[in-house]
């Protein structure tokens, strides 16, 4: 058994979107495609994942650094101890021979793009889907029901306006969607929360609604928020600051009483470490958000719940950034807190296939093989493309 190719492609989001920071338009994302030696229905079994969305394509990395680490070492170095499939810890290492420690940037998406698809491609050996596999891998119970799910929705479109975010919003609604997450931090302080007392009539109820500055706030702006806010009794306020000024957010969870949330920003376990030591994070309320898909894979984001675990975070406290099915898929294998969805937006890769179950709230994957990728309509032309042998 031996991984004969490794295929990448930069794939152009399809978004008009912004956040109070971020343009989307311009976004891409890295599908990469490892494809093996084993047949199945007379075709190579093929382990599909990209590098999560918000961020770019890291391409070049791939090209020059990771692929061929990959694909230079003995085929069987990269085995698991059965020799039924891929080792992801091996690969990592393997991906990651002679980068320095530190500097958690791109690499730690394009490796993880690597690392998820041995994930998927081991899961499709198995015949069975991601989250089952990833669970009996670590001896884990079989989840038993639905993810906690919220839309992750509100930004600012051009033209955007209150009615324009509350027929957004009633649409989530009426598509099964129980929460609700908006951007802030894009326009006035008054007309934001006009925004966000929207959002709280459309849900119903103020803790089914999340809201999201991106990074965006110095202290004064974030403690301004933090008061308007204060009001209302959140899900969380999400990344109200640049995400490594730990001295801000220390300062802010001393002033603001509710739920912060973040974490989507930091790429490693060491991160954690250092954001749970020194951001002044309260374990009896707070959202961590690390994302597999920008922290090298699965493999390193085992290390990150171990560290938030031992800092006296709870799973349920854990709700990773990225509203995708791989990390559907691993929220539901982990038992974390829930998921996040992109629904209609950051196509091809934000939202779910048609195939998972989406009602009252709660969503659960489908039963297809690895992350079911395939199933996705919009990326199913680029995925067949990319894996043609």
């Amino acid at each position: 058994m031996r991984i004969t190719a490794i295929n990448e492609r930069t794939v152009n989001l399809k978004s008009s979107i912004a956040n109070a920071v971020v343009n989307f338009s311009t976004h891409t994302v890295s599908l990469v495609a490892v494809v093996s030696d084993q047949i199945r229905d007379g075709k190579p079994v093929v382990g599909l994942a990209f590098n999560s969305i918000g961020r770019f394509a890291q391409g070049g990395i791939l090209r020059e650094r990771l692929i061929p680490r990959l694909l230079q070492v003995d085929p069987s170095s990269l085995l698991n101890k059965q020799e039924d499939g891929f080792d992801a810890d091996a690969v990592v290492r393997t991906g990651m021979c002679n980068e320095k420690p530190g500097g958690h940037g791109d690499r730690a998406g394009a490796m993880a793009a690597l690392e998820l698809a041995i994930w998927d491609l081991n899961a499709k050996l198995a015949g069975e889907p991601a989250y089952i596999h990833i669970a009996r891998h670590l001896s884990l119970e079989p989840p038993q029901k639905g993810v906690r799910v919220y839309a992750a929705g509100g930004y600012y479109y051009p033209g955007h306006s209150v009615s324009q975010l509350r027929a957004e919003l009633m649409n989530y609604r009426d598509s099964g969607y129980h929460s609700y997450k908006i951007k802030i931090g894009g326009a006035s302080l008054a007309d934001d929360m006009r925004r966000v007392e929207t959002a709280i009539d459309v849900a119903e109820k103020p803790n089914a609604v999340a809201v999201d500055a991106n990074g965006r706030f110095d202290l004064q702006t974030a403690k301004d928020y933090g008061a308007a806010l204060s009001d209302y009794d959140l899900s969380w306020f999400e990344e109200p600051c640049d995400p490594l000024d730990f001295t801000l957010m220390s300062d802010l969870s001393s002033d603001y009483q509710g739920p912060l949330a973040t974490g989507e920003n930091l790429f490693s376990a060491v991160d954690t470490k250092n954001l749970t030591q020194f951001a002044g994070l309260r374990p009896d309320r707070d959202i961590l958000q690390m994302d597999p898909g920008l922290s090298y894979g699965l493999t390193e984001y085992l290390q990150i719940l171990q560290v938030a675990g031992e800092a006296g975070f709870k799973r349920s406290q854990c709700i990773p950034h990225g509203g995708h099915l791989i990390n559907l898929h691993i929220v539901a294998a982990l038992g974390l807190g829930g998921c996040e969805a992109y629904p209609g937006v950051f196509q091809p890769f934000g939202g779910f296939s048609p195939q998972c179950t989406l009602a009252n709230g709660y969503i659960w994957p489908d039963d297809a093989p690895g992350f079911g990728l395939e199933q996705k309509q919009e990326l199913a032309p680029i995925i067949a493309s990319l894996t043609e042998i």
